[in-house]
């Protein structure tokens, strides 16, 4: 870290002073456990506060209900999430220019902290399979998610519109930069709803992320929608499954503070040791999901308790190709009550 980091690190509290309770809100499973190693213990060592960790389903309405009651104080949350959180009063301002310098900020990228959130990592919902389905011919772009002829068996799908709509216009040959622009329209979502319903009857829904690489090591399912992290780590346990990575749907998590903390200098300490380099390599060396900062790419090597390389493992690795989606983080902010709604009336015609 450079001197200037530090400075502004030990004068927002990183520096050891008297220990302090501090409650982290992630999402359970391989990706909690990677941050507890590669972030929250180095931080509760250096810092001596006292690191409780908390699990919610990702969204903006969890921090509303619980966070206030529960104590939360930095919250693990997608981008899109947090600008809704944000609008809604529910996130604490950062002041990001105080936080860091001017070169740590220039480092961050594709986009620079902002007003209630520091992005932390890149990850991507992908399309995975059990190879022990598919003993011929293997499922290689997103329309063999559609295609239950081909590949017959149940479809693990998240029980939300996230990413099946992206996915759906992809298979019926939208261009990727097409995507959001369409499902701006009712045209658009029509198109997807209407391809949505080839897999009907094949779906089993989840609303953990842990739930479906279980349904592909349990052989529930033969394909599953879900995020990198989570197959990687399940691959590298013994399950058979594979990762398509075209169609992939990379989008940013970031770091956001709770208005209700009880201890914003101990958050904001937290946020800053958490968007160093050196934090963002620890993490993607034990789970894929690639750093957002420029300097931290070059800090990562080897898996710790596997010895592999992680860096051709990242969502945005060159070699992956395919189709890729860069999440549009304020088309999800701004239509979502609009897409549950027209997600909801799906779901009801098929009862």
């Amino acid at each position: 870290m450079r001197l200037s980091e530090l400075a502004l690190a030990l004068a927002l509290g990183a520096a050891p002073l008297a220990a302090q309770e501090l409650t982290v809100v992630s999402w359970g499973g391989a990706y909690e456990a990677a941050q507890r190693r590669a972030v929250i213990a180095p931080f509760a060592e250096e810092t001596g506060h006292d690191v409780t960790v908390a699990r919610y389903d990702g969204t903006w309405s969890a921090l509303d209900a619980r966070g206030a009651a529960e104590g939360w104080d930095v919250i693990d949350m997608l981008a899109d999430q947090a600008r809704v959180a944000c609008d809604k009063g529910l996130l604490l301002r950062l002041r990001p220019r105080e936080m860091f310098s001017r070169d740590a900020l220039a480092d961050f990228t594709p986009r620079r902290p902002d007003r209630c959130a520091v992005p932390q990592n890149a990850y991507a919902r992908v399309m995975a399979y059990d190879d022990r389905a598919f003993p011929g011919i293997k499922p290689t772009r997103i329309e063999d998610f559609f295609d239950t002829e081909r590949f017959p068996g149940p479809r693990a799908v998240q029980r939300s519109p996230d990413g099946i709509l992206e996915w759906a216009l992809l298979a019926e040959g939208v261009p990727p930069e097409q995507v959001y622009g369409l499902l701006s329209t009712d045209r658009g979502l029509r198109l997807a709803f209407r391809r949505l319903d080839a897999i009907r009857d094949d779906i089993l829904w989840w609303s953990d992320p842990s739930e479906p690489a279980r349904m592909l090591a349990e052989e529930r399912a033969v394909m599953a929608a879900g995020f990198n992290g989570r197959f990687f780590d399940e691959a590298q346990s013994g399950t058979p499954l594979d990762i398509v990575w075209d169609g992939r749907i990379i989008g940013t998590e970031v770091w956001a503070i709770a208005a209700t903390t009880d201890t914003p200098a101990a958050a904001r300490a937290f946020v800053a040791h958490a968007a160093r380099p050196a934090a963002m390599a620890r993490l993607a060396e034990r789970i894929p999901y690639g750093p957002t900062r420029a300097s931290a790419f070059a800090r990562i090597g080897l898996n710790p308790d596997t010895g592999i390389p992680m860096r051709a493992h990242l969502p945005n690795a060159p070699q992956h190709g395919g189709r890729a989606l860069i999440r549009d983080d304020a088309w999800y902010a701004n239509t979502e009550a609009l897409r549950a709604r027209r997600f909801e009336a799906w779901l009801a015609r098929g009862d």
